[in-house]
């Protein structure tokens, strides 16, 4: 797992704000520009027909997601900050997924998160005595899926092609073209594609 630590810009130092006692952790116009990123999903996202992908990925684009043109996000799906998201061509957030992306999240080509996916950039220090939020980038990587309402946990590489099964839950890397399941997710076997045939006459 990567030990690397990517706050956004408008964290605050626990130490000042002390959120134990209520203080927030992000700056004032942090927070604002969330509140506006909501109010923006919710009346001009969360409503419309699955199909209309292109506006989604318009929105979220508006507010600085890096969003590739054949992405697709469905309208239930739940972005913390659109500038945290890089998605490449033919990835997808399928609904209910939610995107809890202090850090970034990246998805590469062909990269799907399934119904309900947690995909979780956030945590706290636990040995902190102010409990400092944390945060550190997830990918999954080209051909990878994770199943319906599966978690990745902070700092996690989904390596190309890689698996994690429905409800599996993962903290750790899962290497290229491995099928992992359970709590904690553990490798089960290969993943193995078969050639692409010609299509069937209908």
């Amino acid at each position: 797992m990567s030990q690397q630590v990517e706050l956004s810009n408008c964290a605050l130092d626990a130490r000042d704000t002390e959120p134990l006692h209520g203080g927030a952790s992000f700056g004032l116009g942090h927070r604002l520009y969330r509140t506006g990123w909501i109010l923006a999903w919710t009346l001009l996202c969360a409503w419309t027909p699955r199909t209309l992908h292109f506006w989604r990925r318009f929105v979220i684009v508006l507010f600085g997601g890096k969003i590739a043109r054949s992405a697709h996000i469905y309208a239930s799906a739940r972005i913390w900050y659109p500038p945290n998201l890089v998605m490449a061509e033919h990835s997808c957030l399928g609904p209910r997924v939610t995107c809890y992306n202090i850090a970034t999240v990246t998805l590469h080509k062909y990269a799907i998160a399934s119904q309900g996916a947690y995909l979780c950039t956030g945590s706290h220090d636990i040995a902190d005595a102010h409990f400092q939020l944390i945060a550190r980038p997830i990918a999954i990587g080209e051909n990878g899926w994770i199943a319906t309402e599966a978690f990745v946990g902070p700092g996690v590489t989904v390596g190309e092609g890689a698996v994690l099964g429905a409800r599996g839950v993962t903290f750790k890397d899962l290497p290229p073209w491995t099928i992992n399941v359970g709590n904690p997710a553990a490798r089960i076997g290969a993943r193995i594609m078969r050639p692409a045939g010609p299509s069937e006459p209908c």
